[in-house]
Order: C-alpha cells, then structure tokens, then sequence
C-alpha cells in the first residue's frame, strides 16, 4: 500500500550497502513525472489541511512545486543535503536544515532510496508527513506516501539528468562490426 495513515514510532536504519549495483535504468520524462506529482497530490488531499510544504533539495524542488500548486500551498521551505555526486551516493551532508518538529508539514522529494537521506530528514522534521514518487524497497518504511515502487538496483533518469540526442537504432546496436 502506497500510503501509510501513521508513521511507525522506531523506523529501521537503511541495511549496510542497501544502493548496490545498479543493473537497470528507468527514464522519466518531463510529462511522467508532472503526471506522476499530480497523482501524489491527490493521495494527499484528503490528509491535508498542510502549514507548508518542505522540498528535499535537489530532487524534491520540481516535485515540490507541483505538490504545492495542486493542493494550493503557498509556503514552501527547503531542507538542502547534498548525497549523491552524480551517480555514486556518498556521506550525506546537511547544507540547510530546517527549525521545527515538522507538525502540520508535508515533506516532499523525487525518490527515496537507501533511506540515508529521508533518515536525516525524518530525524529533523519527525512530526511531518513525508511524501515521494518514487520508492526503493530499502527506503520505503521511511516515507507515508509513495506513488512507484522501483527495484533497489534501479537507476531513475529524472529529466533534469538528460539530454535530448541522437540514439542509434536498436538493429544497429546488435549488428556486429
């Protein structure tokens, strides 16, 4: 089930080595992903209402504002930490974080992963809902709301990370020579 109605008091650490090897990819374009906000926002109307809304910076702020404009939410915050360069996931490092409990707050971020991440956010703001489109199996227990499960050794190809160029035919790829 995609939404949790309360969040567990003790939430499990993200398992040693959780990211893994990444053995898939899964590209989301600019209408799947507004798409995809869409249907988050409507699991959340009904739990609303919201004081404000918390963006997970770089990956929530797009889902974000999506979020904030369908459920007309004016006040949006940033809690910014920087995880990932480019592909690898290194040491978290809070650049920005937020004041409160996180009462009456909706958290919101593109993908929750390892959980490395969500965990220093839950741990900031334990009292907000937290809210993701895309959810791996080793971070999942760490979000209330969710719209995709994708498998750990996915790798998701957010429009912001792609750019439009020429690929070969498929034929092509498996012709020898």
């Amino acid at each position: 089930m995609a939404v949790r109605k309360s969040p567990a008091k003790e939430l499990p650490a993200p398992a040693p080595g959780a990211q893994g090897a990444i053995t898939k990819t899964f590209p989301v374009g600019w209408d799947e992903l507004h798409r995809n906000a869409r249907a988050l926002a409507w699991r959340l109307l009904d739990l609303r209402p919201w004081q404000g809304i918390v963006a997970v910076t770089r990956g929530g702020l797009v889902p974000a504002a999506i979020v904030a404009r369908e459920l007309d939410i004016r006040l949006v915050d940033t809690v910014c930490i920087a995880s990932y360069d480019d592909r690898k996931q290194g040491k978290p490092v809070v650049l920005k974080p937020v004041k409160g409990d996180g009462a009456g707050w909706l958290i919101v971020d593109d993908l929750v992963d390892t959980g490395r991440t969500a965990r220093i956010v839950r741990d900031m703001l334990p009292k907000a809902h937290f809210a993701t489109i895309y959810a791996k199996p080793a971070g999942r227990p760490l979000v209330d709301t969710y719209i995709t499960e994708v498998s750990q050794d996915t790798w998701i190809l957010f429009p912001w990370d792609l750019d439009l160029q020429h690929a070969p035919p498929i034929a092509a790829a498996r012709s020898p020579g």
